[in-house]
């Protein structure tokens, strides 16, 4: 094994955390911002890339180009390590940073290679690289959206990822297609065939409101979805709030504008 071997804990129903227990002198990695809480005697370390055998062993330039990869996927140049410098065993947390799941991958049962959405990555045991994939096919670069540029966890350790709302786990059988929004995938295993394609027809593309491709995972392997992409859920978000200057009175209410008349609040 060249990942650390960590043992963990679930917690929660929507807002879930990662309890993750480290032998002494046993480092587990995660992304900014997704730190919780953690035991006296950890000791935390900002490090350049991932930290893994395969990122420390790449030279100056490697590391540079493996930093340069992550700011393609909108994360940090910077990850941070967390080292148990106690004589026993101690406890750090990592929360999932909105409603839905986390969902523990052993890279050694998926042949050392997880495809995964480029913002759900949350923490692994240090040895475990952390890439992007990049699409071989320009139709995904162009038309792929939030699934065109996708992380690649790589290694034999526990690497954890975070899903938006309620998760389906598909096990799909060789030749069998799934048809998926490309912003609900959360990630994949290295056999599915991973493509985009057009959803057809005028009314469709016009009036559909559900974009203009969606992605076709083909069989073998094992897919993750996600019932709420953060994206839609921020859209939802934004759409719904007041407009500068303007009532914050419910969406379902009745009487509109003419309920700011009468509450006082001329303003529209």
């Amino acid at each position: 094994m060249k990942a650390h071997e960590i043992d963990y804990t679930i917690y929660g129903e929507e807002m879930q955390y990662v309890e993750i227990e480290l032998d002494p002198q046993e480092v587990v990695i995660a992304e900014a911002g997704s730190f919780m809480m953690m035991d006296n005697g950890i000791q935390m370390e900002t490090i350049f890339g991932d930290g893994s055998e395969q990122n420390q062993n790449s030279g100056l330039f490697g590391k540079l180009l493996s930093a340069g990869k992550r700011v393609l996927t909108g994360e940090s140049l910077f990850m941070t390590a967390y080292i148990n410098n106690n004589l026993g065993k101690s406890k750090a947390c990592f929360a999932s940073p909105y409603p839905g799941k986390i969902i523990p991958i052993d890279l050694a049962q998926f042949n050392g290679k997880f495809i995964c959405q480029k913002d759900a990555f949350l923490c692994a045991a240090k040895g475990v690289a952390v890439g992007i994939e990049f699409s071989k096919k320009l139709g995904r670069g162009l038309f792929g959206g939030e699934g065109f540029i996708m992380q690649k966890l790589e290694g034999d350790g526990m690497a954890f990822v975070h899903s938006g709302g309620t998760l389906a786990k598909r096990e799909l059988a060789h030749g069998e297609v799934l048809k998926v929004d490309t912003g609900c995938i959360v990630g994949f295993t290295q056999d599915v065939d991973y493509d985009i394609e057009f959803i057809g027809g005028i009314k469709n593309s016009l009036f559909g409101g559900e974009g203009l491709f969606y992605a076709t995972l083909r069989g073998p392997g094992t897919v993750y979805v996600q019932s709420l992409p953060f994206s839609r859920l921020a859209d939802r978000i934004i759409a719904s709030a007041p407009k500068a200057g303007g009532s914050s009175r419910e969406e379902g209410s009745i009487l509109g504008g003419l309920g700011n008349l009468l509450d006082g609040d001329n303003r529209f």
